[in-house]
């Protein structure tokens, strides 16, 4: 089974051409002859709101108000109701100030810092659970067939993945179509610059499904949480506090997405099978990522 829909592009996609999110290096290859590849850049990315400096993000930089508005957004610092008056992004010195209409002040949440399992080392401020309590996300119906089409589009879509490796992705879909697909160094970055576009854009989740690259762990399902999105599905594997986050808060959870394959281990309920896994086609060579088999 081919999954094929032109008729409907991205509202942002990978750029994986664009001059300032590689470079290339020289080295040499397993038989000693010259190689020349391109890699990811890596900048820092300091986020203010309002006066206050919040953290500095390690990034590809490429949609820095996104991603500071979601980073803010899946904090709890810019809460329902908030009004942003500005985003200023200062390229030279790589920063970015959110102001809003009223005064802020986060010291005691600064006070309490979280190391997260991100691959760029991510930072999550206050308790990690805030803002779960008596959260119950939408029993968002999730057809099999999306899933299927959503794996074959999303990975075969010229990306920085493809193209230098060492990077994450995460896309926003609806049914069948993905919407916005985000890419870099850490899979955090990824999910808050698509906050950060829904938080702009005005863009609700409860009819969304996120797909990503990365881990499902704690933080993923917390940030998917806080974003309305019922459903969250990868290629990667999970872990048992992000399992347990999951059906506390009835988001349908699915991983280890490769070909045919899934496993899902909240929400099944909310499955419907209407795609035979057999007519499904296996992923070609070029388009596995890190962890699929061979």
């Amino acid at each position: 089974m081919t999954f094929r829909d032109d008729r409907h592009p991205y509202v942002i996609a990978p750029a994986p051409d664009a001059p300032r999110l590689t470079r290339a290096v020289e080295g040499v290859d397993h038989t000693g002859a010259a190689a020349t590849l391109r890699v990811v850049e890596e900048r820092p990315l300091t986020i203010f709101l309002n006066g206050q400096e919040i953290v500095t993000a390690m990034t590809i930089g490429d949609y820095p108000a996104y991603l500071a508005l979601g980073f803010l957004r899946n904090q709890g610092m810019l809460r329902d109701g908030e009004t942003v008056t500005d985003v200023d992004y200062d390229e030279e010195l790589e920063t970015v100030v959110v102001r809003t209409d009223r005064p802020t002040s986060h010291e005691e949440k600064l006070k309490k810092k979280t190391r997260t399992s991100g691959c760029a080392v991510g930072t999550v401020f206050g308790d990690m659970m805030e803002g779960l309590e008596g959260l119950t996300l939408p029993a968002a119906e999730l057809r099999t067939s999306w899933l299927y089409a959503l794996a074959q589009r999303i990975n075969t879509t010229p990306s920085l993945y493809l193209e230098a490796g060492a990077i994450h992705g995460t896309v926003l879909c609806r049914q069948d179509r993905p919407l916005v697909y985000m890419e870099d160094v850490g899979r955090h970055n990824a999910v808050d610059k698509i906050a950060g576009w829904m938080l702009t854009e005005g863009e609700a989740g409860a009819d969304k499904i996120l797909y990503t690259t990365g881990r499902l762990t704690s933080e993923m399902v917390i940030k998917c949480a806080h974003m309305g999105i019922p459903v969250l599905a990868s290629r990667s594997g999970f872990t048992a506090w992000g399992v347990e986050i999951a059906a506390q808060v009835g988001l349908t959870l699915i991983g280890r997405m490769r070909g045919r394959r899934y496993v899902c281990v909240a929400g099944a309920e909310r499955l419907v099978r209407d795609a035979d896994p057999d007519q499904v086609a296996d992923e070609d060579r070029r388009h596995r990522r890190k962890g699929a088999p061979a």
